[in-house]
């Protein structure tokens, strides 16, 4: 199966984001006032390792994870990770609510194998009822979930080389969606029973997620990512790589760097934001959503919050769960503080600790 999932509690895992750039790994702890870092890890990729979120190089992404397993506390057996890009298909369906769970079992392969473009044998598939259909009560929406089985057993066989139990591979922009919850606290009051964009800026793939009353209800990528703004400062001042990614995060640049990298790249962005959203409001019948949270490497870009609060008209942050429910020594949270907003993803897995789940 896809996931295993809301059934009963699930044990703690670590949630690991392994991204085309680096693996990103987090520990949550319940407190009484929302979830603390228990232990947190990050670990450069080697560049080709992972493609479009395929693994591509197996041993490289092995030798990260052990990297990341060295730093985590030695009773951590279990993890989350997910699954994401062209092998990866959501659709929501509806089906009759009198349907007990093996009925509905029963149901969904027939459904599948209707709508999913490989054979059956090929993919690992999951549901999750949702909630009743709004035009026909007799209805329940019901979120069906599959995934290439290779995809899946990649992510699962490179964590048991570590000495990992993958407890549950997830869908990459649920998992997005999910941490919402961290973040409430900084949007204005009365935002869970908003409409939420999370906007997740990696690499070479933009997430999105849209978040309706604590309800994930569309998610999306788009081939686009920060390493163009890094192949932007490579290619018009000259720099090796390494040194263009240096000059990104500590904007060491040149003084006309806003108007030649900069402001081009954030048109773009904003060009790929709005696309998507008006995606979403014509499938949804909404006219906008009603914040817009920035998260991933790329999402503190310069200015990036600001423009499209100014363009969209929508009120838009960078993500800091630290200003949500999220907490941590101190220590920690001063390591963490500058980067947060790019374990979202991993902490949206890590709370996978904290749901019911379907054994």
């Amino acid at each position: 199966m896809l996931s295993k999932l809301w059934k009963r509690q699930a044990p703690q895992m670590v949630g690991i984001d392994i991204g085309s750039h680096e693996v990103k790994a987090i520990l949550l702890s319940k407190t009484a006032d929302g979830y603390k870092i228990q232990n947190y890890a990050t670990v450069p990729i080697k560049k080709g390792a992972v493609v479009d979120h395929d693994i591509r190089d197996s041993e490289a992404v092995i030798e990260s994870l052990r990297q990341i397993k060295r730093s985590l506390p030695k009773g951590v057996k279990f993890a989350s990770v997910a699954v994401s890009g062209s092998a990866v298909m959501t659709k929501v369906i509806y089906m009759d609510a009198s349907l007990n769970e093996e009925e509905m079992e029963a149901q969904i392969e027939i459904e599948a194998d209707n709508l999913i473009p490989y054979s059956l044998d090929e993919v690992s598939i999951d549901f999750e009822t949702l909630s009743p259909n709004t035009t026909d009560p007799t209805k329940v929406d019901v979120l069906l979930s599959a995934c290439r089985t290779e995809n899946i057993d990649s992510r699962v066989d490179a964590l048991i080389e570590v000495d990992l139990d993958a407890k549950v591979v997830d869908v990459e922009g649920y998992a997005l969606g999910r941490s919402a919850e961290l973040i409430y606290a900084q949007l204005p009051e009365g935002a869970k029973a908003k409409t939420i964009a999370m906007v997740d800026i990696g690499a070479n793939i933009t997430t999105f997620a849209v978040v309706e009353n604590g309800e994930t209800t569309f998610i999306r990528e788009q081939a686009f990512g920060g390493e163009l703004f890094t192949q932007s400062i490579l290619s018009f001042y000259g720099m090796p790589y390494a040194e263009a990614e240096l000059a990104k995060v500590s904007g060491n640049l040149p003084r006309n760097y806003m108007f030649e990298v900069l402001s081009p790249f954030q048109t773009q962005l904003l060009q790929q934001i709005k696309r998507t959203l008006q995606i979403y409001c014509t499938a949804s019948g909404r006219d906008k959503v009603d914040y817009v949270v920035l998260c991933g490497g790329t999402g503190k870009i310069e200015g990036m919050a600001k423009v499209l609060t100014d363009e969209l008209g929508v009120y838009t942050i960078v993500a800091d769960p630290f200003q949500g429910c999220l907490h941590a020594d101190e220590a920690i949270k001063t390591q963490l503080q500058p980067s947060i907003n790019k374990f979202m993803v991993a902490s949206g897995l890590a709370l996978r600790s904290y749901a019911q789940w379907r054994t």
